[in-house]
């Protein structure tokens, strides 16, 4: 399908708009839509609720991260009560992680917080407008992740510049490497 530019104007600024209210709002909000779960626990979390319990590999391979960060933030949601470890019983070295009482609390907490605001932002829609949009925005989603996914995979690194995610929730972007291969 092609868009016209006009349309393709107004997506992307209606995007960037959304984008940047979300951040100007983020760091005030976070508090009371996360609690004290950081700010990578939701993308840790949702995946061992919907899928149960895996290993950390599963999750890293899931999130678009290296194992290691994923470990590093799994041990840190551990510490703090959000998942339960347990060794892999088909391989001991491993361990297989699920999602606890409190970590299975903080989903909840942040479901209804968003449910409020989606509920006051949208009070003036209809049912039938909310779900249409709904619908469109997952196609949206799907969409970027498609193209995001054919923009990395043809994107040369550049003199010793590569792509990379700083978290689990944020786009790959570019960062310089010294003295690198």
């Amino acid at each position: 399908m092609q868009l016209t530019r006009e349309t393709s104007i107004r997506l992307t600024a209606g995007i960037a708009r959304l984008v940047r209210t979300a951040k100007h709002l983020g760091s005030r909000v976070a508090a009371d839509l996360y609690g004290d779960l950081p700010s990578f626990g939701w993308a840790l979390l949702l995946p061992l609720e919907q899928d149960g319990e895996q290993r950390c590999s599963a999750l890293a391979a899931r999130l678009g991260v290296d194992v290691s960060v994923a470990s590093r933030q799994v041990s840190a949601l551990a510490r703090s009560g959000y998942v339960q470890r347990r060794p892999d019983p088909l391989d001991g070295r491993a361990s297989l992680i699920s999602l606890s009482s409190a970590g299975a609390t903080a989903l909840a907490h942040t479901r209804d917080v968003r449910s409020q605001w989606a509920t006051e932002a949208l009070a003036d829609w209809t049912e039938d407008e909310a779900c249409q949009f709904a619908a469109l925005l997952e196609k949206l989603a799907d969409g970027l992740d498609r193209a995001g996914a054919r923009r990395t995979a043809r994107a040369p690194a550049v003199a010793g510049w590569a792509l990379r995610r700083t978290s689990p929730s944020t786009p790959l972007e570019p960062q310089h490497q010294e003295n690198r291969p």
